[in-house]
């Protein structure tokens, strides 16, 4: 009966959510520059009745929104940041809105949405019930440089809760058990001396130099650590012009891996390369760690409780007109790519998924021992408290991440379809386990199985501020 009130009110409500995930989509804002996304989530979860903290963590976009009272305490994430380049038009043809714009490529403005649908409508089915029990919204920027949640974290933003549910767009609906690669990011400054470089060259020292031999260092490097390590970077600022040598050169690292303990080892060995290119080419050099984070814990009966109620509530169906507008934008991908993606995925019957544009069926969980290619900071929140970070088929089959056909379909009827099955999906789990004490019970015990009684140590120095200043400012 309580989940029925709550999805009676989300269909009731989903015009309006469906206006502020396409308004996020229009705002399309950096990480850390998410003002007015984190705004207007933050005020409609005011306008709802809870009291909201904005600025949490030294991050100006960052909020928590908390109603009720007492234990249990069951929490939402949202986020919110876009991407950079990605700036396109919602039509499956390439077609920037403003070229060399940011746009959201990862769905995040149905995330941040979905998370705060789902919250108000606990919120709502909590009062008219006299459930007991406190339910939080984590407003948090800057996901996609592993930035907002690690802060967090380390501020003790995320103490005293008893799970967490998140909702991440995605191509299939799905609770998966895979874990996440732990990441560093950090940023390398070395100086050297501007001189002519066609008349006195031998009296000038070539930072760029000293980027490049670091990079070929790092390169050698490769072959000697796990192979399952991945590491990338670009050289942000790399000079001014060819006939001067360059005073100053920048470039910006992640590392990876599938623990947190092997990124600390291949990351101080970077930091010694990088101090071998500086005495290679008699230049200096700093460093700056922007952010770090963990990999990611799974908690299975999270993933079975999510599976059932979307089981329950049933998937989305799609009109011709829909699908037809998934195909063009599927069709823009190389069909060995799509096949190459769903293998990747290793879901047991991802043969059955070739030719299927929009995926309307509900797996298993699967993906237990295996670590995704990417990071997420949901990973240091899971260290935390038992959450679960599942997708919903927000986008066509075998699209590629980050990508402009992503951002086409971010204010499609498809996607609108996805964030309300989402939004849905939360709230009946956060209701079952606001009022089943040895399911949350079953959870927790869960969850410290899963530490194996490792301690989780935050990869933040205590001094380090968020990296406000990552992106230009426009």
């Amino acid at each position: 009966m309580i989940k029925k009130l709550a999805l009676q009110w989300l269909e009731k409500n989903k015009a309006k959510f469906n206006q502020i995930s396409d308004r996020i989509w229009d705002y399309a804002e950096l990480g850390l520059q998410e003002v007015k996304s984190a705004a207007l989530l933050a005020s409609e979860l005011e306008k709802a009745g809870f009291q909201v903290v904005r600025g949490v963590a030294d991050m100006p976009t960052a909020f928590v929104a908390t109603y009720g009272e007492g234990k249990p305490v069951i929490g939402f994430l949202g986020e919110y940041d876009a991407l950079s380049d990605l700036s396109q038009k919602p039509i499956p043809q390439r077609d920037p809105v403003v070229e060399g714009a940011p746009g959201h490529g990862c769905g995040h403005n149905v995330h941040g949405t979905s998370g705060t649908a789902a919250t108000i409508a606990v919120k709502e089915v909590m009062e008219k019930q006299n459930i007991q029990g406190t339910i939080k919204f984590f407003g948090c920027p800057a996901e996609e440089t592993l930035v907002g949640k690690v802060f967090m974290v380390r501020d003790g933003v995320f103490d005293g809760v008893d799970t967490i549910f998140s909702h991440h767009p995605g191509s299939m609906n799905a609770a998966q058990l895979e874990s996440s690669n732990a990441m560093n990011s950090v940023k390398f400054q070395f100086y050297g001396v501007a001189s002519h470089a066609g008349g006195s060259p031998h009296r000038g020292r070539s930072a760029l130099d000293a980027v490049e031999l670091m990079n070929i260092g790092v390169n050698f490097m490769r072959e000697h650590i796990i192979q399952e390590a991945r590491i990338h970077y670009i050289i942000e600022k790399g000079g001014g012009a060819p006939n001067i040598v360059p005073a100053q050169a920048d470039s910006w690292y992640f590392v990876r891996a599938p623990l947190r303990d092997q990124v600390n080892h291949i990351y101080r060995w970077i930091l010694k390369i990088a101090e071998g290119a500086t005495l290679m080419t008699q230049t200096t050099y700093e460093y700056k760690l922007l952010t770090g984070c963990y990999n990611l814990l799974s908690v299975p009966s999270l993933a079975d409780l999510v599976v059932k109620n979307m089981r329950e509530i049933g998937a989305p169906e799609y009109t011709v007109d829909e699908n037809k507008f998934a195909q063009t934008l599927q069709a823009t991908i190389p069909p060995q790519n799509i096949i190459a993606a769903l293998k990747r995925s290793k879901r047991h019957d991802w043969r059955k998924l070739q030719g299927v544009t929009i995926d309307t069926s509900i797996p298993d969980p699967w993906g237990s021992g295996d670590v995704m290619g990417g990071s997420t900071d949901v990973g240091d929140v899971s260290w935390q408290t038992p959450t679960i970070e599942f997708t919903t088929a927000t986008f066509a089959l075998g699209l590629p991440g980050h990508s402009w056909q992503k951002v086409a379909m971010g204010t499609s009827s498809i996607a609108h379809k996805s964030l309300l099955f989402a939004a849905k999906t939360m709230a009946c789990c956060a209701l079952d386990t606001l009022t089943n004490p040895s399911l949350l019970q079953k959870i927790t015990t869960e969850w410290i199985t899963a530490k194996q009684e490792e301690e989780y140590v935050c990869p933040l120095p205590l001094d380090l501020k968020p990296p406000l200043d990552q992106f230009p400012t426009n």
